[in-house]
């Protein structure tokens, strides 16, 4: 069968020239496209840890600026409550002297309402004698039909007074 052997004898060039076109294909590819896509793949590697190491510094910054705000609002609360302890030793002292001056003015107003009350209290016992007399004259008067002097009757209301 003459077409088998010439199959073998065509087969066997094109065998040949594909084995070469695909060893060409094979090192053009090792070659220049290779480096441009490790090259390609680093530079995306490269990128990747740039960007999570910015990303570190970022999270270490804004841990940084959280601490710091706690601090801050630490401090600003530390000094409302000083500013709050004051403003109430200032309330109550002043609570305390308003207090003692009221306390002061009642004890005056009892001081000097306990002198009227005295006062008015030796007016009456002054004048109890009189109306003692004048009580005895009417009595007197009414009881017996007599007439006693005023200074009579006023020396009688005293001696019963002071035995009384």
């Amino acid at each position: 069968m003459p077409q088998i052997a010439q199959i073998l004898e065509t087969y066997a060039s094109q065998f040949f020239w594909l084995l070469i076109v695909f060893g060409l294909i094979y090192f053009g590819i090792a070659r220049a496209m290779l480096p441009k896509v490790e090259a390609t793949v680093e530079a995306r590697s490269r990128k990747i840890a740039d960007d999570l190491a910015a990303a570190e510094r970022a999270r270490a910054a804004a841990t940084g600026a959280e601490e710091a705000w706690h601090k801050q609002v630490d401090e600003a609360r530390a000094v409302a409550q000083g500013e709050i302890a004051s403003a109430k030793a200032k309330g109550a002292a002043d609570a305390a002297n308003q207090v003692a001056k009221a306390n002061a003015k009642l004890a005056e107003q009892a001081a000097a309402s306990e002198a009227s009350i005295a006062d008015a209290r030796s007016k009456a016992l002054a004048s109890i004698g009189d109306v003692a007399a004048e009580a005895a004259q009417d009595m007197v008067a009414k009881l017996a039909g007599l007439k006693v002097s005023t200074a009579d009757a006023v020396k009688a209301a005293r001696e019963a007074l002071a035995n009384g």
